[in-house]
């Protein structure tokens, strides 16, 4: 289905009890490692209000439950299984939409920010509690990783700083994926997708994501530090870190 359709649903992937253990070891995180990571790392919709943080990238780097998890852990193997070569772990992040505190995600494809030739990497999106339509649930383009990369443009948006323009998503073979806490979605690099802002005014929108790349990619490092440090200039900049 990946290979397919650009993303897959796997319900279930997690149990009731892996959910909540999973979710008291991010929160313990962010109540205390955070405190410890570089600025650049912690994404805030307004940094002088804690209650708006948004992202926290590479999370794995900076705590060794988080470093078995995203090694040698089900998440690779799975990945490395849909690949179909073996894998190197590049991101673990903490994704949230805080209730009456986001912004849409606009259309884009991972792979756009990647920058590896050729493009064979997959992001796993779990979700850490039920996500509705209205809390801004993860669309995708069916089949639109078939097209390979596409034009981005600067978007403006918190940790989604490129999208692509004028992308009609009424046009496209759009597809909603509602999740409850412990579901998987796995998607292609190349598969444009977005979300909704969270619309709920009392229910927050947690989530993992784990970024891994085909051992035959090769990354274009130093476009890859570039960009990176323009990005935190622009954040900095802007107060979001």
């Amino acid at each position: 289905m990946l290979e397919r359709d650009g993303f897959q649903v796997f319900p279930g992937f997690l149990h009731e009890g892996e959910v909540l253990a999973l979710r008291d070891e991010v929160h313990r995180f962010l109540k205390t490692v955070i405190l410890k990571l570089p600025s650049e790392l912690v994404y805030y919709e307004d940094r002088a209000r804690p209650e708006t943080l948004k992202q926290v990238q590479r999370i794995f780097e900076h705590d060794p439950y988080f470093e078995a998890l995203m090694h040698g852990s089900q998440f690779a193997m799975l990945a490395a299984d849909l690949l179909g070569e073996r894998v190197v772990g590049k991101n673990l992040q903490y994704f949230n939409k805080p209730a009456g505190n986001s912004q849409p995600t606009p259309p884009h494809q991972d792979g756009y920010y990647f920058m590896l030739q050729p493009c064979r990497a997959v992001t796993m999106w779990l979700a850490l509690e039920d996500v509705s339509l209205e809390q801004g649930c993860v669309h995708y383009a069916r089949g639109s990783h078939k097209n390979g990369l596409l034009d981005h443009a600067p978007a403006g948006v918190l940790g989604f700083s490129q999208n692509i323009p004028n992308f009609d998503t009424p046009s496209h073979d759009a597809v909603a994926c509602p999740a409850k806490a412990g579901d998987l979605i796995v998607h292609d690099a190349q598969t444009v997708h977005w979300a909704g802002a969270n619309q709920s005014a009392e229910q927050s929108r947690e989530a993992l994501g784990f970024i891994y790349y085909g051992k035959s990619a090769k990354e274009d490092e130093e476009a890859q530090r570039r960009y990176q440090r323009s990005l935190a200039a622009r954040l900095a900049a802007e107060g979001k870190i």
